[in-house]
């Protein structure tokens, strides 16, 4: 359980967590309907930057991505005071694709990128890049509540941060998930997504003296299912819910600040798994319809806006709503909502199969609360590198073979995939639902995969967006990949950093396995440019602890 400090959004709605929340309640949107933008054939609705605005948050020698961020935090920090000790503070940048405009160069690696960040606020310490597609925002804020817990960190400095492109933009296009009009989160008319851009930064710390928002607790749990397709019942989100919710009393929740992306298979898988996990009579709250969906900043942005919101006793409209439009029992309304309750639930859902709820309350109550820290017994390990001139195929042909799918995979799960076979062929285990995690880093993200569905969009004479390139240009996908084949439903999360630390890396699956019910993860170091130039140090461990 750790403590909010502060806060701020910069969007195109405003530079300040007030100046966004005055012009969500005065019912302004920042959707507007694009055409010929960025040389793209479609028309598309969007939540973008204007270039007075860009101009005013530029940083002279960082990208627009850095700058956005750095803008943020600095707001953001401008409101407390986290002391001299540089050392006990922790940036965590929540992103999907980061400063994907400079692909080709040094600054394009979000690696990168988060350390000219926290660099330019001030910090020494390793940032952390979560890369967990549209959750990422809230598998940031659990993966900093572990990391404080378990006193690695007196505080986190969390920032998600987007920018739409082409890229973004055409790969979603490809996959018939973008509406040419403002979204409509559950709405019987709603026909897509719209793309958003922002930066949101949260600062939390460890302990509080006084009454204050706390993240009391959270869960992430994958479908197993598919990679871009949520589960029709809504199984790994109604886990997440249940898990976050354990022990608490849904009747003092305000709102459960919703996904509520417009796509029809999102929103009625998340009305699905609210009526499963008995919330159907709790007040929604549906923000794209003001931002669209801002991806690496969704999840800190609607979680600010629902803490202010709250604060004045209101459950936020959901814009662009009149008619329900999903099969799940849900209360959701197109109009603001009275409420004398002080706290939410926050839940997202993303590709490869991930979802995340999070617990929010206000009180004075925001102890550390006392977990069994969790000692991990390496049980096997798989290392696999291309310096002995072997191919990745080559070594799937000889020693698995009977799984076609392969071949439809960037190199990046490929090689992921390869090597969790090879582990758990050799190593000794058992699936036990919900009880198995899969924790992966790296450096380079997704760039091969990046690098190949550019080449899908650079040339206008051959303009032709891949859909199933663009679902691998998200590094997490490999963690779906993994769920999907051996029915793994426990927390699958992916992050990125500047370089392999293994006392960083060891950190973070301590602090999580001592935080979840997990009991076993598979985890380790995976990179690879293509065939024949790879790395994964890939191990198996196992929980021991002394409940």
């Amino acid at each position: 359980m750790i403590h909010v400090l502060s806060a701020n959004i910069t969007s195109p709605l405003g530079f300040t967590t007030e100046e966004n929340y005055q012009a969500v309640l005065s019912g302004c949107s920042a959707l507007k309907r694009y055409e010929g933008l960025w040389g793209l054939p479609e028309p598309f609705a969007a939540s973008l930057f204007t270039e007075e605005q860009k101009a005013a948050l530029a940083i002279e020698g960082y990208t627009f991505f850095e700058a956005l961020a750095i803008r943020s935090i600095r707001k953001a920090l401008t409101y407390t005071s986290l002391g001299n000790d540089i050392s006990r503070i922790v940036l965590i940048l929540s992103t999907t694709k980061g400063s994907i405009e400079a692909l080709g160069e040094e600054r394009y690696y979000p690696s990168k990128a988060a350390q000219r960040i926290a660099e330019a606020i001030g910090l020494n310490t390793k940032p952390i890049v979560v890369c967990n597609a549209c959750v990422s925002g809230l598998s940031a804020q659990l993966l900093a509540n572990h990391l404080l817990s378990e006193g690695i960190y007196d505080y986190a400095i969390i920032v998600g941060a987007e920018v739409q492109s082409k890229f973004i933009v055409s790969g979603f296009q490809s996959l018939k998930a973008v509406s040419e009009e403002p979204c409509r989160p559950f709405d019987i008319e709603r026909n897509g997504l719209n793309p958003g851009e922002g930066a949101a930064t949260i600062v939390f710390a460890r302990t509080n003296s006084e009454e204050s928002w706390c993240l009391t607790d959270g869960a992430t749990r994958n479908d197993a299912y598919h990679l871009v397709s949520p589960s029709p019942q809504g199984e790994g989100l109604t886990a997440a819910i249940e898990a976050a919710m354990k022990g608490r009393d849904k009747t003092k929740l305000a709102t459960v600040c919703v996904h509520g992306t417009a796509t029809l298979y999102n929103d009625q898988m998340e009305s699905k798994a609210i009526e499963r996990a008995g919330l159907s009579d709790i007040p929604l709250s549906a923000l794209k319809g003001y931002y669209g969906h801002t991806m690496g900043a969704a999840g800190v942005l609607e979680t600010i806006l629902t803490m202010r919101a709250t604060d004045d006793g209101l459950v936020l409209p959901s814009k662009g709503f009149t008619e329900l439009g999903i099969s799940g029992k849900v209360s959701i309304s197109g109009k603001p909502q009275s409420t004398n309750k002080t706290a939410f639930l926050k839940i997202m859902s993303g590709f490869g199969g991930c979802n995340v709820a999070a617990m929010y309350e206000k009180t004075t109550d925001c102890g550390i609360q006392t977990t069994d820290k969790a000692k991990l017994v390496k049980s096997h390990t798989i290392k696999l590198s291309s310096e002995d001139g072997t191919s990745l195929t080559d070594i799937y042909k000889q020693q698995i073979g009977n799984y076609p799918k392969f071949y439809k995979m960037d190199i990046l799960s490929r090689l992921a995939f390869v090597a969790t076979e090879l582990l758990l062929k050799n190593g000794q285990w058992s699936m036990v639902n919900g009880q198995w995690s899969v924790i992966l880093f790296n450096h380079s993200s997704s760039i091969v995969a990046d690098r190949q569905f550019l080449d899908t969009i650079k040339d206008a004479e051959n303009f032709f967006p891949s859909p199933s390139v663009f679902v691998y240009t998200l590094p997490n996908i490999t963690t779906g990949e993994i769920a999907i084949r051996h029915h793994l439903c426990g927390e699958t999360s992916f992050y990125i950093l500047h370089e392999k630390d293994e006392t960083l890396m060891q950190q973070i699956l301590e602090a999580t396995l001592s935080a979840t019910k997990a009991r076993n993860v598979i985890s380790g170091w995976i990179d690879a440019e293509s065939d024949t130039d790879f790395e994964c140090d890939l191990s198996m461990y196992n929980k021991i602890s002394n409940e």
